[in-house]
């Protein structure tokens, strides 16, 4: 089963950028930052999710963010699905912070119970494919609106949706041109992906 062991980060300052994700959120081989100066602008076409248990871990660790310097793009609130909400790192990544429950049932933790990747692309089912062929499984689908692969025990979650959908999603507007600043660390690369995403081999990359 394919997994992803962590996805690297291309940012101007890593060791910032490496002191963040430690201060905000506890994360360390998960998230490699890495020296980069490849042009971007806008929306980058992806975000990474911090699925947590319960409201009080979601601003625990949104406020923790906005305590390292993270800017706060969507406000920690319910909604439909749950309670969330969503921040920018100094780096420029997109974070969502969310919980499916809408009650605490204890004191704040900040555990993390998974990181998601959501990749915003073109074409939902042509993207769907591309994986597919590649070897990755699906765990979940809605047409072309949005699909979760099984990555198994990894670390990172994978998932697909449009676009203009997750940039919506995110408080965001869906132009962006230039470099995703963005490497995907697993055991099914390495190759780029239609939206121009890239994987690397999980082995052949050195940690932190």
């Amino acid at each position: 089963m394919t997994s992803i062991a962590f996805v690297t980060l291309e940012v101007a300052d890593p060791a910032a950028a490496h002191r963040f994700y430690i201060t905000a959120f506890g994360l360390g081989g998960q998230v490699r930052p890495e020296g980069s100066q490849a042009p971007t602008t806008g929306f980058r076409g992806f975000t990474l999710s911090l699925v947590v248990s319960q409201p009080a871990d979601v601003n625990a660790l949104i406020d923790a963010a906005v305590d390292a310097g993270a800017a706060t793009l969507k406000p920690a609130a319910k909604s439909l699905w749950g309670y969330g909400g969503v921040v920018q790192a100094p780096d420029g990544t997109i974070w969502q912070v969310a919980s499916s429950s809408k009650k605490d049932t204890g004191p704040a933790t900040r555990q993390i119970d998974e990181i998601v990747l959501l990749l915003g692309v073109e074409d939902v089912k042509a993207s769907k494919q591309f994986y597919l062929e590649r070897g990755l499984a699906v765990r979940k689908s809605f047409g072309g609106k949005y699909v979760e692969f099984d990555t198994g025990s990894g670390p990172v979650k994978l998932a697909l949706y449009k676009r203009r959908g997750l940039a919506k999603v995110v408080g965001v507007s869906p132009e962006g041109t230039g470099s995703h600043r963005l490497t995907i660390g697993s055991d099914a690369g390495p190759f780029t992906d239609p939206d121009g995403f890239a994987w690397t081999t999980a082995s052949q990359t050195a940690s932190l």
